[in-house]
């Protein structure tokens, strides 16, 4: 059986949905593990030697991996095949959300009135023509073309789907890796208030407000769909969580209000003129003393140009034009041009805490970062990397 959602929003869907469900999430699996290795070996054991000698040197780069691998069968199909399973997981999860939208729309006006969380939305906001302009990761209709909750539903359904059990009960294993990473490394750092930036469903926000029962948290994003969801998502897991339309590149909160901000794949959406914006308002409204913590995928500038190749298949093929553009950059010149003191910059990678036992979790945050092809991919042995800094304390 497909995994499923384990809150009161998830979608009910019918047997024959539940078996396009599970068939698409083990096709997803096969793709990115089995034909995935088996495209490795063949870059390394035909396609590789042939660049060399053509090359007359080493590959180099990634642009060069990927102009010999587009000619190559086994990459076209790889491709294809990786391209329809993207949009089959929305084909497999629309449907039973599109059923459930009545009873769902009542679900989530009851559940506001439960728990200490909030929601706030900004009709008059201008959606940033990245969300409302594109259908990212190739979600039909995109983020945010609906005032209703399905935008929302479709992404949660589709992530649990997508994502195979990898990314924990809850889909919120990269929340709780960031916050506990947090408690863990830091353990006097107690934050009283906590933000995450592009939260969508607030899976990740939710995860925050886990680990930090006594923080004040709270989510934005620019889609009014994703965060009607996320409120009534965070309600009936019992997690008091406000939630706001919201630009991250204009943020409406006052001068060193946070203790924490924190983002999760959300920078690779974003142009490299919105990130600096972004990082700028992150220090500003920073305590100082405070924490700017972002999970991505690891940078170009620490891998093999046949793993960076892999990584930024997204940029080319599943709706993400940024993606390669951020994966490009050293983070750590991102975040000392954010206003961020070189000196409290930190990078780290720790696998998985829903899947780690305590001890070998401990061990991970207090050693240095690791680097390979598996960093950040959704794989058995999966870890994944966080990068940001700490405002200096006046």
């Amino acid at each position: 059986m497909p995994f499923e959602l384990s809150h009161e929003l998830k979608a009910a869907h019918e047997r024959d949905s539940l078996a396009r469900q599970d068939f698409v999430s083990s096709l997803r699996g096969y793709i990115l593990n089995d034909m995935a290795a088996g495209m490795k070996a063949r870059f390394e054991d035909e396609v590789e030697p042939a660049l060399v000698r053509s090359l007359g040197r080493a590959v180099q780069s990634q642009d060069e991996v990927h102009a010999a691998m587009r000619k190559d069968t086994y990459f076209k199909f790889y491709s294809s095949v990786r391209y329809n399973a993207q949009e089959m997981v929305w084909r497999a999860v629309i449907p039973g959300v599109e059923a459930a939208l009545p009873d769902l729309s009542r679900q989530i006006d009851r559940l506001s009135s439960h728990g200490g969380g909030s929601l706030s939305l900004n009709p008059d906001l201008d959606i940033p023509e990245n969300v409302a302009g594109l259908d990212v990761h190739l979600m039909p209709g995109g983020y945010a073309n609906t005032e209703t909750a399905a935008a929302g539903a479709v992404y949660d359904n589709g992530l649990a789907v997508f994502s195979a059990g990898f990314m924990g009960p809850n889909l919120d294993d990269i929340g709780l890796s960031m916050s506990n990473y947090v408690k863990r490394r830091f353990p006097d750092f107690h934050p009283a208030r906590i933000l995450d930036c592009g939260c969508t469903v607030g899976h990740n926000a939710a995860a925050w407000a886990q680990t930090f029962p006594d923080a004040e948290v709270h989510g934005i994003d620019v889609s009014a769909s994703v965060l009607r969801y996320a409120h009534g998502r965070a309600q009936s897991l019992g997690l008091p969580v406000h939630y706001h339309q919201m630009d991250a590149t204009d943020l409406a909160f006052e001068d060193a209000s946070f203790d924490v901000i924190f983002t999760s794949m959300f920078l690779h959406e974003l142009s490299l003129k919105d990130i600096k914006a972004f990082f700028v308002e992150a220090h500003r409204v920073l305590r100082p003393g405070g924490l700017l913590i972002n999970m991505e995928l690891p940078p170009n500038q620490e891998l093999e140009p046949y793993d960076q190749f892999y990584l930024d298949w997204d940029c080319y093929y599943n709706k993400e034009p940024f993606y390669r553009a951020f994966r490009d950059q050293n983070p750590e010149d991102l975040i000392v041009a954010g206003g961020f003191a070189r000196s409290d910059y930190f990078r780290f990678t720790v696998p998985q805490f829903s899947f780690t036992d305590e001890d070998a979790f401990i061990a991970a945050v207090n050693a240095p970062p690791s680097f390979d092809g598996e960093t950040g991919r959704l794989s058995a042995s999966l870890n994944w990397f966080g990068f940001g800094g700490w405002k200096a304390k006046i």
